[in-house]
């Protein structure tokens, strides 16, 4: 009997169908992956094998079998001892799934109890038993420790830890990765292929990253509008796939491997104001970084801004650390800079310094050779999370006409107009203008923070993580804009992001921070194929590789480093 069995699973939200005649089967110890992009049906069908649609309105049918239990007749007490019990899930964001106050080995030790029905202190040892196999440091210490005192790679193996607390025979984890840096990604890869090698579980592995398919699992199955597009081994789907889709998809994956090609050109066709193909995008994407406004070559363009000796301190006396620690860089007008690191690195601090929303603790910020304090109009931001930067009660014309009033526009007939002009301009309507931010898709909300940066008409933007959370071809298509505007109006961009990949396509010149420093700098080609810091050649390392054998080959040669 197989560990998951599913026969013609729909699932229905009054008349959209987001999962239609979805069959496939996970035996004991395998490990497979869906994937596809956002709105494919993905993590509807991983909640739908915990039976977490019951009693939410939606309307299931077709056949779920889990761990031989039958999903969809079983009664409430058995799905409650399904779930966490014989089948575990690890969402996508850990903070949301973790009780902000409570420490992470009480969270843990309760789930086990609900399941195992032992003592407090059996089940506080089984905390700090599981945190430890996960990897936690001094895990007797830190299972006291609540969420926020852990980091983002930390909290996640807390989630995994709580999933194993029971020992279950699957294990389903919905986008475990997204927002991590490329190291902490590979450390979670790792672990849960390790996991599975000693426990003998399943994995059914939610992700849009194709690479994060490649480094875990047996099997892909491709998802689209709901429906299977592709379905057989990892190699032959990723080596050689036989569908148009899964080949568009495949082409949307930016390559860390891949040189730029000559900065100012795009794809002939493509219009980065509207949806396009994951293919295309990326087209053009190989050429955000021009600017065919900038001087002639060879004549160095203008510096619209410059960093001096930047640091700045968080915390007093002996608790004082630097995140960013005598940083020193400048910027061209029409160019891209890439500042890539881990979680940690500085490079958002660095980023909210150059915009004006932090104080140096010492150095200085200059704009077009002026030294600047505060927020400067000329230098905006786009940042990672639209949802948070999206005041929800404010339709998004209001949000994105506030530069404009904030610099004396009164004329409301003038302010609609100017930002229905930004709305189409990055690729959403006028009559958008009343509609909220919950009524967009992420990859609409990103264009909507990208409109309201361009209100102001600066001069720089700084991106922080802007695609970070978007599927590959909704990423491709945000980035092909930001260098299309880039082009057309000169723009020089700041482009903070952990993807190493994305960064090496976009950038000009790459900048790599540790610890609030910058570790090695210059153009994009030279750090990427002749890295000189031992910390860059480790961050290359760490990024998927789309053919599974070499993932294979890159997670032992971790192993080997790990155990040396």
């Amino acid at each position: 009997m197989s560990l998951v069995e599913v026969s013609g699973l729909t699932v229905e939200f009054g008349e959209l169908r987001a999962v239609d005649e979805l069959s496939f089967r996970l035996e004991q110890g395998a490990a497979l992956a869906l994937v596809g992009e956002s709105g494919s049906g993905k993590s509807t069908v991983a909640s739908a094998l915990l039976g977490l649609h019951r009693g939410t309105g939606a309307k299931v049918g077709g056949s779920i079998e889990v761990a031989g239990v039958d999903v969809s007749s079983a009664s409430d007490e058995e799905l409650r001892r399904l779930r966490g019990g014989k089948a575990a899930m690890v969402f996508q964001d850990p903070l949301s799934s973790l009780d902000p106050y409570y420490a992470i080995g009480d969270q843990i030790a309760e789930v086990y109890r609900v399941h195992a029905r032992v003592s407090r202190r059996t089940a506080r040892a089984r905390a700090v038993d599981v945190l430890d196999r996960v990897g936690i440091p001094d895990a007797p210490r830190r299972s006291r420790s609540r969420p926020h005192e852990f980091s983002g790679g930390m909290r996640q193996r807390a989630l995994i830890a709580m999933a194993l607390a029971c020992e279950p025979d699957l294990l389903i984890a919905d986008e475990p990765t997204t927002a991590l840096d490329v190291t902490v990604q590979a450390q979670i890869l790792d672990l849960l292929h390790t996991l599975r090698e000693e426990t003998g579980m399943g994995l059914l592995l939610v992700t849009h990253d194709v690479g994060v398919a490649a480094e875990s699992v047996d099997e892909v199955l491709v998802m689209r509008h709901g429906r299977v597009v592709e379905h057989g081994p990892v190699g032959d789907v990723l080596g050689a796939p036989s569908e148009a889709y899964t080949r568009e998809l495949l082409g949307a994956v930016p390559r860390v491997d891949a040189r730029r090609s000559t900065p100012g050109v795009s794809a002939p066709g493509v219009d980065a104001r509207r949806p396009v193909s994951g293919v295309d995008a990326r087209r053009a994407v190989s050429g955000a970084g021009g600017s065919s406004v900038g001087p002639s070559e060879g004549e160095p363009a203008e510096v619209v801004l410059e960093a001096r000796g930047l640091r700045r301190e968080f915390g007093r006396g002996k608790r004082a650390f630097a995140a960013v620690d005598d940083v020193s860089l400048t910027i061209r007008r029409g160019e891209t800079l890439g500042i890539v690191g881990e979680s940690g690195s500085g490079k958002t601090t660095l980023g909210r310094m150059l915009v004006g929303l932090l104080e140096s603790t010492a150095g200085e910020v200059r704009h077009e050779g002026h030294a600047r304090v505060g927020v400067n109009p000329a230098v905006q931001m786009v940042f990672q999370d639209p949802v948070s930067s999206l005041n929800p009660r404010r339709s998004v014309g209001e949000s994105i006409a506030d530069p404009l009033r904030a610099r004396g526009e009164k004329d409301e007939g003038r302010i609609r107009g100017r930002v229905t002009e930004l709305l189409e301009r990055v690729g959403l309507e006028g009559a958008h203008y009343d509609r909220y931010p919950h009524e967009f898709s992420g990859g609409q909300r990103q264009r909507v923070g990208i409109a309201r940066a361009l209100a102001a008409d600066p001069r720089v933007i700084v991106c922080d993580e802007p695609v970070s959370a978007l599927d590959v071809t909704t990423q491709a298509q945000v980035v092909a804009l930001l260098g299309e505007l880039q082009r057309e109006l000169g723009l020089a961009l700041v482009f903070v992001a952990h993807d190493l990949a994305v960064v090496r396509q976009v950038s000009d010149r790459v900048a790599v921070m540790r610890r609030g420093r910058i570790v090695e700098s210059g153009s994009a080609d030279e750090v990427y194929d002749t890295p000189r810091d031992p910390y860059t050649r480790q961050l290359l390392a760490a990024v998927p590789a789309l053919d599974p054998e070499v993932a294979a080959r890159r997670r032992a040669a971790r192993r080997e480093l790990a155990a040396a």
